[in-house]
Parts: C-alpha cells; sequence; structure tokens
C-alpha cells in the first residue's frame, strides 16, 4: 500500500509540474518591434563605498538599441564601467541578434521541479541546456492565476568578464500592452579585486509598438540598493 500510495504521489506530482511548465510555455510570448523607455540605472560597490545613479531613455526598433543619458550622478567610475557598460553590451547583443538566447523555451532550458510558494506563486526550477551569458541557473515564479512569468532567480550561467567571478540576478516582469515586459532588474557580482558590487536597472515604458503607455519621468536620484 505504502508502495502504491509513492507512485501515486509521484505521478500526481510528476502531472502538476507537467501542467505548470506547458501552461506557461503554451502563454504567448510576441517581441515588440518598437520599444520607447526611461530607465532608471544605480550601482553600489562596497569595498570602496561608492555608488552612482543615471536616467536613460532607451529605443529599440528593426534599426537596433539606442540610449540617450538625460541625467547622471555619483562616481564617474562606476558611471562609465558599470551603468554605461550595461548599456553598451545590450547594444552589443542586439547588433549581434543574440537577445532570443534569454528566452525561457524548451529549447534554451530543462524545467525541473515546481513548488508552490507561501506568496502563492508557482516556482519552477530551470537549468539552462547551454552555458552563455544570457542564461541563468535558478528559478522562475509564475503566477497561479494565468501561469505569466512574474520573477525570475538565479545564477549567470557564464561569467560577463575575466574580472566578474560570480553574479546573482532577479528579475521582474509584468504584462504591458499584451506583451511581457520586464520591469525591474537586480544583481550582486563578486568583482576581483573590488569585491561585492549591486546593480539595479528599473523601466518605465511610454510607448509600444507606437501605442501610448505612459509619461514617465526621470528619477534624478540614488536610492538604497539592498
Amino acid at each position: 500500500m505504502i508502495a502504491i500510495a509513492f507512485v501515486t504521489t509521484a505521478h500526481l506530482f510528476a502531472a502538476a509540474k507537467d501542467e505548470a511548465v506547458q501552461r506557461f510555455l503554451a502563454l504567448p510570448d510576441p517581441t515588440p518591434k518598437q520599444v520607447r523607455a526611461l530607465r532608471h540605472l544605480e550601482a553600489h560597490n562596497d569595498k570602496f563605498d561608492s555608488a552612482a545613479w543615471m536616467d536613460v531613455w532607451t529605443e529599440s526598433d528593426r534599426d537596433g538599441f539606442r540610449y540617450d543619458v538625460i541625467g547622471e550622478g555619483g562616481s564617474e567610475y562606476i558611471r562609465t564601467h558599470v551603468l554605461r557598460a550595461a548599456l553598451k553590451s545590450e547594444a552589443d547583443l542586439w547588433r549581434a541578434g543574440t537577445p532570443e538566447r534569454a528566452g525561457f523555451t524548451s529549447e534554451n532550458y530543462q524545467f525541473d521541479e515546481v513548488t508552490q510558494r507561501p506568496d502563492g506563486l508557482l516556482s519552477v526550477a530551470v537549468k539552462p541546456r547551454k552555458k552563455d551569458v544570457l542564461s541563468i541557473d535558478g528559478a522562475i515564479f509564475l503566477s497561479p492565476d494565468d501561469g505569466d512569468l512574474v520573477r525570475l532567480e538565479g545564477r549567470m550561467t557564464k561569467a560577463p568578464s575575466f574580472w566578474t567571478r560570480r553574479v546573482d540576478v532577479i528579475r521582474w516582469f509584468r504584462r504591458v500592452s499584451g506583451f511581457r515586459m520586464p520591469v525591474a532588474v537586480e544583481s550582486v557580482a563578486n568583482v576581483l579585486v573590488a569585491g561585492r558590487s549591486t546593480f539595479r536597472m528599473s523601466y518605465e515604458y511610454e510607448s509600444i509598438d507606437g501605442r501610448h503607455i505612459g509619461d514617465p519621468q526621470p528619477q534624478r536620484r540614488l536610492t538604497q540598493l539592498r
């Protein structure tokens, strides 16, 4: 009887896992052709107790990714080597046509254990099929109502540079005008010589595919990073 109960429980768990994953994968995830957003970037280094912020208008379309810095403050070194470097890296990825490698698809990821969290979200363990600077080894968190992606947490499977030994990432998402869009990203990196460094970027959308979304205003300040 115990063996039968164990097998039945295992089958039920496998079915629940498959249902949660398939529900998520079945959701439409189109890529917008044109996006204009205001982003606020911040970074802080613990060892040197230095920080910086930046407000940036960004645009992406068939011609690529462009950005215009409209306000900045704090450490010049961090602004140059962290904040502007992050924007330049994104522009380089667009030119290389590689953003699709970050998508949570069955081609890019293996979906494993599914658990229900106290906050109601479904946690799905994910493991990338290949090591890539855009791949995350960790978990995605899905809405119990519609199965859509709310958040991801994990570690980058490939360091973005020789100087960065480890990067832990959290990204938040929500539907905007029918598109699954990022709204914030946080990372904690262990940087050679410099030690622990934190980074945060938030997004406010002005337009997507020509549709007006909002009228974001620059923050022009440094908030408290955790």
